[in-house]
């Protein structure tokens, strides 16, 4: 008995990254299709990040609800407080990078808030243990820093305002880093899916009269529709769901894996569909990020104190 219980504690860790790769995999259609729905519908970008809020709140929350978790959700001020940080993170984020996207450039919004990322998971983790971040994981952080650097490349187009645009993408990595690094104890009857896809709904509907004034008329075409569903669908609902399970399993310091795999399945869609090039520098870029998240998944020394921070947390 006592072997078959330690299998099947070392398997979660597994499981809980295996998510986490699901989660990456599937934000990196993200951009593409957001992309394809603005060019072909002519929404602005918050507009096209309501549709994704409300649309994958909607598909999440219908899930929670044929499960039956939603019958179970207390109507408590602190269930209220727990959606509407969530939704307030979600918006923040949202809002903030395409603000920075605004302000700067796609490349500089997009290069500053991953790059800031696996930093402020890194430091918050070693924060709330309250010990310094291991060597593993400084290593692993800068070189992941470094291969998003060469496979992102320089920025372009940034001659807009380059503080502001930096400081509205380091704001939108904190609020992303904060999702990634609460560890409250779930509350009683607050299943994680629906509260996953009711934050999604309260983040939806924050931005929605920004939409609104910015126009979210939607042609009743294939195209349109069908880019909205799958934007709400699968790098929204279905890479949401797995990422916060994921994190439920491996811990904070792991989610880092989803974020890395976002850009690198992005460029490498691009260059599939014959978009783009992939040049030695991205080559190189590829190839640090992907060892850099060897570096965090290899096994850990059963010490009390090695591994990562986020791996040895417990859940509620």
């Amino acid at each position: 008995m006592p072997t078959r219980s330690s299998s099947v504690v070392a398997r979660i860790p597994r499981s809980g990254t295996a998510l986490l790769v699901l989660a990456g995999l599937l934000w990196g259609t993200g951009g593409l299709v957001g992309s394809l729905l603005a060019s072909r519908t002519g929404l602005q970008p918050v507009a096209v990040a309501a549709y994704r809020l409300l649309v994958g709140g909607a598909l999440i929350t219908a899930y929670a609800a044929a499960a039956g978790s939603l019958k179970t959700v207390p109507r408590t001020r602190a269930a209220a407080a727990r959606v509407t940080v969530a939704g307030v993170l979600l918006a923040a984020y949202q809002t903030a990078y395409f603000a920075a996207v605004q302000a700067t450039s796609v490349s500089l919004a997009t290069l500053t808030t991953m790059v800031a990322i696996p930093v402020l998971v890194t430091v918050g983790s070693a924060a709330l243990d309250r010990r310094p971040p291991t060597l593993r994981a400084v290593g692993s952080t800068v070189i992941a820093i470094s291969g998003l650097m060469l496979l992102l490349g320089s920025p372009t187009g940034t001659s807009g305002h380059h503080a502001v645009g930096a400081g509205l993408a380091l704001l939108a990595a904190l609020g992303f880093s904060v999702l990634t690094l609460d560890r409250r104890a779930s509350l009683p009857g607050l299943d994680r899916d629906a509260m996953t896809g009711l934050g999604f709904l309260t983040g939806g509907f924050l931005l929605l009269p920004a939409g609104l004034i910015s126009g979210m008329e939607l042609p009743l075409r294939i195209d349109a529709v069908g880019a909205v569903v799958f934007l709400g669908l699968v790098p929204t609902a279905i890479a949401y769901t797995s990422y916060f399970a994921g994190l439920h399993h491996a811990g904070a310091a792991a989610g880092v894996v989803a974020v890395l795999l976002e850009p690198l399945t992005a460029t490498l869609l691009a260059m599939l569909l014959g978009h783009d090039r992939l040049g030695g520098a991205q080559i190189l870029g590829a190839f640090l990020i992907m060892v850099s998240i060897g570096i965090q998944q290899a096994p850990a020394k059963a010490t009390p104190t090695s591994g990562w921070p986020g791996w040895r947390r417990k859940h509620g």
